[in-house]
């Protein structure tokens, strides 16, 4: 039996906003699940049901089999860590930390080895006597975090807890949250529209789009086995190339490019004259001709990066991103070859998006 069971699970606001629709998960105990998408698409909705922060409209939540749809949120045992730090100015991090405790008439010499433990596992020993306005963004982000795994929960509730870091404090933060988990074994679900932090982070993603789940999965197979199109540009970095063309006697004619796609999709025939969206990741290809599918396109920009250079081209009305090592680099304003090889091409159906195995 899963730890956490949603069956069917809606979100009706009294306007008549849909917010959540038919969400189902199951998610085992300890396991690390990320709610990622786009701003408004109902993930930071359902984590609130969860809590019990929102009122569920319809469908069924249960808690180790237990249905918790009526229970209050200290009932259901979760500790959440918000967007906004929500920390105590006038308490130093010692009592922001042990509030929880405090509240439970926990003994004082209790609490006192619990915010110990907790504080050398965030890396806060040494700041526990000072106020939050003394720490950084991220030491005030790891304070909110002690303050939730101090109290011992089973579930480990996250809503887009470093949107507000900048892009260094975010790369410690991911690393402490993951080593957090590992330290606790608790269950917990994570709440971002960062698909960086999603693939970093979680054992399972489930990605939403406008209240609805698109696919459920580990990183790896979001990545390589995407559901759809929104799947399949959500996640990676750069986002997935997508181009439109007709399919023609097993070829898909995109402008002057032709690419014979019977070698991988045999049943390809049944999509003759219809339009297809062809997808390739930019890291995916290779510059010159090789034994994949070769396109003539001309080099409008390039993106220095370090190891790597983006690529922008343009074939006909065409746009793609190219990902390249950066001893690679092409000049601008000149025509090159690129190859897709066969794995990295995907193809989708230019009516549903739905993913063409």
């Amino acid at each position: 039996m899963a730890y956490l069971t949603l069956k069917n699970i809606n979100k009706i606001y009294p306007n008549g906003y849909h917010a959540v629709h038919n969400f189902n998960l199951e998610i085992e105990k300890g396991e690390f699940v990320v709610f990622v998408g786009p701003s408004g698409c109902g993930k930071s909705t359902t984590l609130r049901m969860i809590a019990g922060l929102e009122d569920i409209s319809g469908g069924e939540f249960l808690i180790n089999g237990k249905r918790a749809n009526e229970m209050g949120p200290r009932e259901r045992e979760v500790a959440m860590v918000f967007q906004s730090y929500a920390l105590y100015p006038q308490m130093t991090v010692y009592d922001n930390i042990a509030f929880g405790l405090t509240l439970q008439g926990v003994d004082e010499d209790v609490i006192e080895k619990r915010v110990e433990n907790t504080a050398r596992i965030l890396g806060l020993t040494d700041y526990l006597d000072r106020l939050p306005r003394a720490l950084s963004g991220g030491q005030r982000q790891r304070v909110a975090i002690g303050r939730a795994i101090i109290r011992k929960v089973g579930i480990f509730l996250m809503d887009e807890p470093l949107s507000n870091l900048d892009a260094k404090q975010r790369v410690t933060m991911r690393y402490e949250i993951a080593q957090i988990h590992r330290e606790t074994g608790a269950t917990t679900i994570y709440v971002t529209h960062d698909q960086t932090e999603a693939m970093t982070l979680a054992d399972r993603i489930v990605v939403m789009k406008d209240g609805y789940v698109q696919q459920i999965g580990t990183p790896y197979e979001l990545y390589y086995k995407p559901a759809n199109v929104f799947v399949a540009g959500f996640i990676g970095e750069p986002p997935m190339n997508f181009v439109r063309g007709t399919v023609k006697d097993g070829c898909i004619a995109m402008g002057d490019n032709r690419l014979d796609l019977s070698r991988k999709y045999a049943g390809i025939g049944q999509y003759e004259g219809r339009e297809i969206v062809l997808g390739f990741r930019p890291e995916a290809i290779s510059l010159g001709e090789t034994d994949g599918y070769s396109v003539n396109c001309r080099v409008e920009l390039t993106e220095m990066l370090g190891d790597n250079t983006n690529v922008y081209v343009s074939a006909g009305e065409t746009q793609a991103i190219l990902k390249v090592d950066s001893h690679d680099t092409p000049e601008t304003d000149v025509d090159i070859t690129f190859s897709i090889p066969l794995e990295g091409v995907y193809l989708f159906d230019a009516e549903t998006e739905n993913v063409i195995e």
